[in-house]
């Protein structure tokens, strides 16, 4: 700004604006004129006469052409004018007289900004723009002008200075309460700076109940796996506007996110109603669906996933829902029949925006013929899905597994070492390779690919889970062991240290230790129903504490209904206490399901054998023959089905 003279007053009638400057004047009358002009050229502003304001504006500067204030004020009016071209070149004028003018600085800055759109914007614009802007800052004891600083803080965003957006939206943020774009800024700064956990917190705060910031908070809290928060942000909506689906629907999405089946049953409770008012919602009724089962409701879960197959006839959602709650059931059996035919009908025509489901439901296929150990159907499936998703490691993951099992290691070894050149930080690959390694009589080649997997990945436990259990498999149990107990400070806290230990300890024929070992990982997670079913089993296999056995198994199949393997583990116990008949029952379901299962088999001809069903014992015993051939002893089966052969002639 400049100053009047003191003898303004004298100069110039009161009223009456001066005209332009003459030769008589003094310096100081023609600086007080141009001052009455600028204020006068204000006024006119305020009042709605801009091309009298400009005129004035005009006047002021040929009276006093040393006022940067004049061209810099005129220039602001042009802009609003939408004069851009005058705009600029009275700011400029107004930088050459006063290099420093904020306000000069703001008009170009802004103008600059306005041209700004699109992703292809010239960088050398954008930079100008934020040149500007930047010296348009006013002193720290002065606020600044709130569009001048949301656009720096978006040029700022744009071109990812995270770390000069965040303290100016922040700033703007405590100056203009209740402003939404800068809260909404900020959080993105904060987000794109990797401070989700301060956006969130930002927006928690400044939300409260506006619906656009729970918005954005609901979608940053669903982001990053907030979903406490997510479902909060919907609550606040959904209370706002209580006839919305879509926001209830995304609400009861985010309850069932979170663990527990009291968020289950809320939401549920919420689908429910959105299903009686919009009974053909498919998104919503699969979402029922799943509410069910996590409440552990299966029958319902089935009974929601058959109508919604029933409503979208075309669709795979339903299907997807019910594989779930047969998988849950562990009826792979059951997958296969419904899946397979389903899937080849639509082979040769999958609608596009079909295509993720069907590529998902084919890997559920994969993993129904392995659980099956249906393995040349389970590699079959997976190639299938490979085409669904081409970039998926999952897959090449999947397949990897699944020849490992089928023990056709050479093709595991060539398959791990394709897909880790892709993804070579995996080390789940690096660990399913090395188990290949061990059985083609290449464990040295197996335990030094894991080693380099510890020690590029020396955070990742699961690298050291590997090679411990490598480690065992090789016959070097004891270093395994030393492995885990060195890595356990490192991982306090994290059970599966103290499981793969008491699997190792237990194949050390070190039982009592092992035993610790699994009561640790209990005692840390009652709900552990690998670890109950292990230390129940282990307990079994000896005769040992069978009571103790069986209620530990029994816990696990509370947890895991319906699994084959506890399934296993509770008839082996009853069959050690000499109860055939609950022996029976359990192996006879154990022995259907996993078929391969060599361990499985002898288990339930053993109590055919007992029972003196001996045609069915020897069936099942040349199954087991036939199986995987794991942790048994073929010689000694062929003993026993000699046994029952001779015990069938005397009848």
């Amino acid at each position: 700004m400049f100053m009047a003279g003191a003898g303004a007053s004298a100069q110039t009638p009161a009223g009456s604006p001066p005209d332009a400057a003459t030769p008589s004047q003094t310096a100081e009358a023609r600086r007080a004129d141009a001052y009455y002009q600028f204020v006068h050229a204000q006024q006119l502003e305020t009042d709605g006469d801009a091309a009298g304001a400009i005129t004035a504006f005009e006047r002021a500067a040929a009276l006093d052409p040393t006022a940067a204030a004049i061209p810099a004020e005129l220039a602001t009016l042009y802009m609003k004018q939408g004069r851009l071209s005058e705009a600029t070149d009275s700011a400029q004028a107004a930088i050459k007289i006063d290099p420093a003018n904020v306000d000069a600085h703001r008009v170009l800055g802004l103008i600059d900004a306005s041209r700004v759109r699109g992703d292809r914007a010239n960088p050398q614009t954008i930079a100008n723009a934020i040149s500007e802007l930047e010296q348009a800052q006013p002193p720290k004891n002065v606020l600044p002008d709130p569009n001048t600083q949301i656009t720096l803080g978006q040029l700022y965003i744009r071109t990812e200075t995270y770390d000069k957006a965040i303290p100016v939206l922040k700033r703007l943020v405590g100056d203009e309460p209740g402003w939404v774009p800068p809260v909404r800024l900020l959080a993105e700064a904060y987000v794109g700076a990797g401070q989700e956990q301060d956006a969130l917190d930002l927006l928690r705060a400044q939300a409260q109940d506006n619906p656009q910031l729970n918005l954005e908070l609901a979608a940053l809290a669903e982001q990053t796996g907030h979903w406490s928060d997510a479902a909060a942000a919907y609550e606040h909506i959904v209370a706002q506007t209580p006839d919305s689906v879509p926001l209830r629907t995304r609400w009861a999405a985010a309850l069932l996110h979170e663990p527990g089946k009291e968020s289950a049953t809320r939401a549920h409770d919420i689908l429910t109603k959105v299903v009686g008012d919009s009974p053909n919602d498919a998104g919503a009724m699969y979402l029922l669906a799943e509410a069910d089962r996590q409440m552990g409701d299966l029958d319902a879960a089935e009974s929601t996933a058959k109508q919604l197959i029933a409503v979208d006839k075309s669709g795979l959602r339903g299907h997807y829902a019910l594989v779930q709650v047969l998988e849950d059931r562990h009826q792979y059996r059951q997958v296969v029949e419904d899946l397979a035919p389903l899937l080849s009908g639509m082979a040769s025509d999958v609608p596009d925006e079909e295509k993720g489901r069907y590529g998902l439901l084919l890997l559920h296929l994969g993993f129904a013929y392995q659980n099956l150990q249906d393995w040349d159907q389970a590699i079959q499936t997976f190639e299938q899905a490979r085409s669904y998703s081409p970039k998926g490691v999952d897959i090449d993951l999947y397949l990897v597994q699944v020849n490992v099992s089928a023990k056709r290691y050479k093709a595991a070894i060539d398959l791990a070492e394709a897909a880790r050149q892709k993804t070579p930080d995996d080390t789940r690959l690096a660990a399913l390779e090395a188990q290949a390694l061990r059985q083609t009589g290449q464990f040295d080649r197996g335990v030094e690919l894991l080693q380099a997997a510890v020690q590029a990945h020396p955070d990742d436990l699961s690298g050291y889970l590997s090679l411990a259990q490598l480690y065992s498999d090789g016959g070097q149990g004891s270093r395994g062991v030393d492995l885990l107990k060195s890595v356990a400070p490192k991982f306090s806290g994290d059970t599966r240290v103290d499981f793969a230990l008491g699997t190792i300890l237990d194949n050390e024929k070190k039982y009592d230790e092992a035993e610790r070992a699994m009561q640790q990982v209990i005692k840390a997670d009652p709900q552990n129903a690998p670890a109950l079913n292990y230390l129940g089993y282990m307990l079994a296999d000896r005769g040992d504490r069978l009571d103790e056995s069986v209620g530990y198994i029994k816990r696990a199949l509370e947890i895991d209904p319906g699994n084959s393997a506890y399934l296993d583990s509770l008839g082996w116990a009853y069959f050690k206490q000499h109860k055939l008949d609950l022996a029976e029952q359990n192996l006879s379901r154990a022995a259907s399901d996993l078929t391969s299962n060599s361990v499985v088999q002898d288990h339930y001809a053993q109590v055919l054998f007992k029972k003196g069903r001996y045609a069915d014992a020897i069936e099942a015993w040349k199954r087991a023959l036939a199986g995987d051939g794991t942790s048994i002893d073929r010689t000694q089966i062929q003993k026993q089905i000699k046994t029952a052969q001779q015990r069938l002639q005397r009848r």
